[in-house]
């Protein structure tokens, strides 16, 4: 019988991600993206502010884009979960409420705005911006589902209508700003949605 080897395996130094380089990362970009001082936000400066070689982003992410869009999707799933208060009423106040919340701060404000300007210029981002709100608008629908489920909401009721009639109606005020995006917003679209 040959000996137990109780040595530590050694950590792996291909191309798969190190779930704690790939944390620092992510926060680096988020954290650029919230400082208030107006510097340009580069895979240089996100590889310098967490503490790695440039080329590890560009092995893991073709862009300085897709950084912080993966950064911007982990902070949505943790900021921002599917609320169940028990009504589609509440749901949908909750879930807009949220959104709207966080689209007003860092670091989604400036990490959205950035994207929606890259986005425009660089279609690998745009696919990636894509799946990033539907990703978003799956939340939604599922909010919408349970409603269906419950009763609360008409059977006949288009659901990806109502989805689109509530991110068209956020990013025409997130993109142009000009009205609120806040809880009383958030109470007015949910009236509208549920009318």
């Amino acid at each position: 019988m040959s000996p137990v080897d109780t040595r530590e395996p050694r950590p792996h130094t291909g191309r798969r991600r190190n779930e704690a380089v790939r944390r620092a990362i992510l926060d680096a970009a988020l954290d650029l993206l919230s400082d208030a001082d107006g510097a340009p936000v580069t895979v240089e400066t996100i590889a310098r502010a967490a503490g790695v070689g440039k080329q590890t982003l560009y092995r893991w992410w073709p862009s300085k884009g897709a950084v912080l869009l993966d950064a911007l999707t982990d902070y949505a799933a943790q900021e921002l979960p599917t609320p169940d208060t028990g009504s589609l009423r509440g749901d949908l106040r909750a879930f807009a409420t949220a959104t709207f919340e966080a689209s007003q701060r860092a670091p989604s404000a400036p990490a959205l705005r950035t994207l929606v300007t890259e986005a425009a210029r660089d279609a690998h981002l745009a696919q990636l911006m894509r799946d990033f709100t539907e990703a978003r608008r799956a939340v939604l629908r599922e909010i919408l589902r349970r409603g269906h489920e419950r009763g609360e909401l008409p059977a006949d009721r288009d659901v990806d209508l109502l989805v689109d009639q509530f991110y068209g109606f956020f990013w025409y005020r997130f993109l142009l700003g000009h009205a609120a995006l806040d809880a009383v917003t958030a109470e007015r679209i949910t009236d509208s949605l549920l009318r």
